[in-house]
């Protein structure tokens, strides 16, 4: 399985109600994370927040 986006990419991130309470909005990927069961995982950064998330590739979209 191959990662859809590379580091550096800028993606639109939708939380998932199950997870804990997140912003949607623009992301920058920051690293690859090793898939989690079909789905690829990244670390991303938002400009307003002060620290990183991992998101599943199914919560992201190309902005």
């Amino acid at each position: 399985m191959t990662h859809k986006y590379k580091v550096g990419d800028t993606v639109y991130f939708t939380a998932s109600n199950v997870s804990r309470p997140a912003a949607s909005g623009t992301y920058e990927v920051i690293r690859q994370l090793p898939t989690d069961g079909d789905d690829c995982q990244y670390r991303i950064k938002s400009t307003t927040e002060a620290f990183e998330r991992v998101a599943k590739e199914s919560q992201l979209k190309a902005a």
